[in-house]
């Protein structure tokens, strides 16, 4: 499931998406603004996104947050594995973080993981394939993901 921190963070990074194009800083505060987004806790998903090599920020009265990449090229996967990291729904159908589940018995002989990668491939496919920019062509980034 998609937690609620990974859409804030999807939708903060929409906001910073369509203000690329200008090169500019954005403060905590506008973005919590324009995202619907408690402060705080966009505080927190920004360290992330930061962390993740997504997101660039700077202090001081001229500072704030903005992408590092022109929104063509970060993907709402991208946005999603920063935060809630794999998109599997269990460790072993994970195509990047793969460990077998905590209750295995035997990973390779498992029907229900050929099942879970399934999911996990469909998911992929779509977050994958929809770039911030996709999302921004959509409407207002506060619509998308409530």
């Amino acid at each position: 499931m998609l937690t609620s921190r990974a859409k804030y963070a999807v939708r903060a990074s929409m906001v910073l998406a369509e203000r690329k194009p200008a090169n500019c800083w954005t403060s905590a505060g506008d973005l919590a603004h324009a995202a619907d987004v408690p402060r705080k806790f966009l505080e927190a998903i920004l360290t992330q996104l930061r962390d993740g090599g997504l997101v660039e920020s700077r202090r001081g009265p001229a500072g704030g947050h903005r992408l590092i990449r022109a929104p063509e090229q970060v993907t709402a996967a991208d946005v999603i594995r920063v935060i809630d990291g794999p998109l599997a729904m269990t460790p072993c159908a994970s195509a990047t973080a793969f460990r077998a589940c905590d209750d295995c018995v035997a990973v390779e002989d498992c029907r229900l993981r050929h099942l879970m990668r399934r999911a996990r491939d469909a998911v992929a496919e779509v977050l994958e394939a929809c770039t911030l920019a996709d999302l921004c062509l959509d409407g207002p980034a506060v619509d998308l993901l409530g």
